[in-house]
């Protein structure tokens, strides 16, 4: 009996200790830019892309002249009030922010112009068409048109901390800063060959990444683009770990069943 004990003992042993070796993981192969040394990134490379306007975006569009009162009507669409009840029963304005929803078709629907081409144009296009349209049409003198994307996101998902859509008010935002705000990758996470979806000219373009190459730096990628979506694929650790755990503790726990069962019967 004492040897049966021993034997199921050292079992479990090698069972757990065989666990905690298939799940250890490359550490060269969890680290960012692994082996790349002091260096220079040229300001050519890696250019910040220009946002593009793309359908289902909102814009907030502000229009400024000489003559505030004439640009109100511009302004108009950007801001809904609404009447609520303020401290003491006194009334009070609450503004919300509603924009310009940029329609299926890629219009907007501006004050007195009409409908104004907006999809697939860069923000500074579309300011400049809106600027042309006011002074050709002579609505206001001089006037100073600035336009934002509200609705600026980035997708994360697969193998980070914390999977999850960014909303970047700058309109500005690295691949390494978006997945930062998603809690990093995971150990398990494949940082050679990130997948980035992206929707070029009505196309979703697909492109792999490397984390590990000074090229990334260099990459048109390595600035994201609204709406692109970024999928981290698991690696090889993290699918054998899964698949040698579903096999393994069906016997993990077999054995500790008769572990149990034997030291009953020696306590007896």
């Amino acid at each position: 009996m004492i040897k049966l004990f021993k034997h199921t003992f050292y079992g479990c042993i090698a069972v757990f200790f065989f666990l905690g070796t298939v799940s250890c993981v490359n550490t060269k192969k969890a680290a960012y830019f692994y082996g790349i040394g002091d260096t220079t990134i040229s300001a050519s490379y890696s250019k910040i892309p220009e946002p593009v306007i793309y359908r289902n975006d909102i814009l907030t569009i502000s229009v400024s002249s000489p003559n505030p009162e004439a640009d109100i009507i511009f302004n108009a669409p950007n801001m809904l009030g609404t009447q609520g009840g303020g401290m003491g029963g006194v009334g009070a304005i609450a503004s919300q922010t509603t924009g310009y929803l940029v329609s299926p078709e890629g219009n907007i629907q501006f004050p007195v112009i009409g409908n104004i081409k907006a999809a697939g144009l860069t923000k500074t296009e579309s300011k400049d068409l809106i600027t042309k349209e006011l002074v050709d049409r002579k609505l206001l003198i001089d006037p100073v048109v600035n336009i934002r994307i509200i609705n600026f996101r980035i997708t994360i998902m697969g193998e980070v901390r914390n999977p999850t859509v960014v909303s970047v008010p700058s309109e500005k935002i690295s691949i390494l800063e978006a997945l930062g705000m998603a809690g990093d990758l995971t150990v398990f996470a494949k940082r050679d060959n990130i997948l980035l979806i992206r929707e070029i000219n009505g196309e979703k373009t697909v492109r792999r990444l490397n984390l590990n190459s000074k090229s990334l730096l260099e990459s048109p990628y390595y600035y994201l683009k609204s709406n692109d979506v970024i999928y981290v694929e698991s690696n090889a650790a993290r699918l054998s770990s899964g698949e040698r755990s579903m096999q393994i503790w069906p016997l993990v726990l077999s054995t500790v069943s008769v572990l149990a069962v034997v030291t009953a019967l020696l306590v007896r």
